[in-house]
């Protein structure tokens, strides 16, 4: 069995729980504390940089061509800048959390409508029992965190 990447702990343990929030019953997970330990900050991009390095990723995708989608708590909406991802480019998809998968299926689905093609998606978090990774229709997907029972 291999070892566990240390760094990953640290990232794990930087990230903030604001019970009850936005609703009663979600355990928000903020990764914005990350921001705040220079070595967890550190040891996040160093993990993604070292996954996605020879992966001919033409464009990191960021959160303009619009989609509407749900989420476990809201309708929300993903937009991207007009000409921000040309046809043919591959698109890596970056989000903070994936927990019902909203998200990152409507930003693939963006993707797709300005006719990039989505590669993988990476997520600092998981909250697997919500099953979100199950809605990315064979959408790779890489976490560093997987936070179970929130």
């Amino acid at each position: 069995m291999a070892a566990v990447d240390p760094r990953l702990d640290l990232i794990s343990k930087s990230i903030r729980v604001v019970p009850d929030f936005p609703k009663a019953g979600i355990q928000f997970q903020d990764v914005t504390t990350i921001l705040l330990n220079p070595e967890a900050f550190q040891a996040t991009t160093d993990l993604l940089v070292e996954h996605y390095r020879d992966q001919h990723i033409d464009v990191v995708a960021g959160a303009t061509v619009s989609v509407e989608y749900k989420t476990e708590y809201s309708v929300d909406k993903i937009e991207m800048h007009i000409g921000a991802v040309k046809e043919g480019q591959r698109v890596l998809l970056v989000d903070d959390l994936i927990a019902t998968g909203g998200t990152l299926v409507a930003g693939a689905e963006l993707v797709r409508k300005v006719g990039a093609i989505p590669v993988e998606a990476a997520c600092v978090i998981e909250l697997p029992e919500l099953e979100g990774r199950s809605k990315l229709d064979g959408l790779p997907l890489f976490v560093l965190v997987e936070k179970a029972g929130i």
